[in-house]
């Protein structure tokens, strides 16, 4: 592996960690909904720390920010796609709130981020 400097973020290894969080979650969601709900939140999930780790190799201070903007967007439709599944009762209420105070973190050290980046 890479020692490279995202690595270093707070908010990427905090990302890490939601992923395996949703994952793990995802794991007991109906087998049907495999190619459904289930991947396209992990997709959304994955991308997260993706972004965050494309936009600190990028040289110029405006794609940094876009791809910690993009990392965000990809949190925020996570977001919808969890109040989705609650909605169709595929995640228990306990669950919901650790993915809520992950949610709250990493949007907030995204959004400083954005704002410190140069």
């Amino acid at each position: 592996m890479l020692e490279l400097n995202h690595k270093k973020l707070e908010v990427w290894k905090d990302s890490m960690k939601f992923v395996s969080l949703v994952y793990q979650i995802t794991q007991n969601f109906p087998k049907v909904e495999i190619y459904g709900i289930t991947s396209q939140l992990r997709r959304s999930v994955v991308s997260i720390p993706s972004n965050i780790a494309e936009g600190s190799s990028r040289n110029s201070t405006i794609e940094r920010r876009r791809f910690c903007r993009i990392a965000r967007s990809s949190l925020v439709e996570l977001d919808t796609q969890l109040e989705i599944s609650n909605s169709l009762g595929f995640i228990e209420s306990d669950q919901i709130e650790k993915i809520a105070v992950n949610i709250n973190m990493i949007f907030a050290k995204l959004t400083k981020l954005i704002q410190n980046t140069n």
